[in-house]
């Protein structure tokens, strides 16, 4: 568990379709934060960075459609988490997340890790790639 602990940036998030193309969700320069502390807890947040900005200045009166880009372009969840080495996967117990439904859900990933990346694998077509904070 000891070299999950801290936090690292976002490197890529990426995609591989049915047809073997390579995709990015979160576009191909997009920003994360991802942080494992010492006591066994987690959070995460992804975002694409060319996210138009809300017509209104209040979001309260920002039309639906573009509260739902907004949505589609980011990603975030925090609560506990284990490491289970013998399978190579970290364990995501979700907390809050800010989908509603995702809420209790228990998420695996895959991961290795290589230098001072971490590489987690959601699923056989995902691969997120994470670079330790030093500073």
């Amino acid at each position: 568990m000891n070299r999950f602990i801290g936090a690292w940036r976002l490197v890529s998030f990426e995609e591989e379709t049915a047809a073997g193309e390579i995709v990015y969700p979160y576009g191909k320069n997009p920003i994360g934060l991802l942080i494992y502390d010492s006591s066994g807890r987690m959070s995460v947040q992804i975002m694409r960075r060319d996210r138009e900005a809300f017509s209104a200045t209040e979001w309260e009166t920002t039309p639906a459609e573009e509260i739902k880009e907004a949505v589609q372009g980011f990603t975030a969840f925090f609560g506990p988490f284990e490491v289970d080495a013998a399978n190579q996967t970290v364990i995501h117990h979700v907390e809050g997340h800010v989908l509603p439904g995702s809420v209790g859900k228990t998420l695996g990933r895959e991961f290795e890790f290589a230098g001072d990346l971490l590489i987690l694998k959601p699923s056989p077509s995902r691969r997120v790639i994470w670079e330790r904070v030093t500073r």
